[in-house]
């Protein structure tokens, strides 16, 4: 059955992992209904400063605007299945680790932990403070989950987009999402 996912993306370096999980989620269109796409500010600065302008989108992503607190995505009754914040800024998982939501992103990851459904966290920055892992373990006992964008070396990434795209079949695989990539054990070392 098609998914409903919400993708967050925030003002973090690393845009070009939300640009190819969106890119994947895309090409395995039929597994989606709906792809909510939001973009803090800094986000979408961040984003036109890495990888230049934002490009549309087809459907079934629908983007909103991050202070759009009547977006589907704001109300649990509109049961996505996942929320993906990518990357996700120590701020923006603090936010969610208080519960406050002072915009939509906030609160639809609040709306995902309330409602008992996956909230993958995809934090970027390093090294990570006291504080931080603190909110981490917060989110976490919580029912999120956080997952660090490290990619891996096992498949011998050839390029950056290869290297990029051991991170974002990880988070396809923990939203549920089959993709045919690299899996240990597929060749004898």
């Amino acid at each position: 059955m098609p998914k409903k996912i919400a993708v967050a993306v925030t003002g973090a370096s690393g845009s070009i992992y939300a640009q190819k999980l969106l890119e994947q989620m895309v090409a395995h269109g039929h597994s989606f209904s709906q792809i909510a796409l939001i973009f803090s500010e800094t986000g979408r600065r961040v984003w036109e400063y890495e990888l230049g302008s934002i490009p549309e989108f087809p459907k079934p992503v629908e983007v909103y605007e991050n202070n759009n607190m009547f977006s589907p995505v704001a109300s649990g009754s509109a049961a996505y299945d996942a929320m993906v914040v990518v990357p996700c800024t120590m701020g923006t998982l603090g936010r969610i680790a208080a519960g406050t939501s002072p915009d939509l992103i906030s609160r639809a990851a609040d709306v995902m932990l309330k409602e008992r459904r996956k909230l993958i966290l995809v934090p970027r920055e390093l090294p990570y403070s006291l504080i931080h892992i603190e909110n981490m373990r917060t989110i976490t006992l919580a029912g999120g989950i956080i997952l660090p964008a490290s990619p891996s070396f096992y498949s011998l990434p050839q390029n950056i987009d290869e290297l990029v795209l051991t991170v974002v079949n990880r988070i396809l695989d923990v939203v549920g999402i089959e993709t045919h990539h690299y899996r240990w054990g597929d060749e004898k070392l």
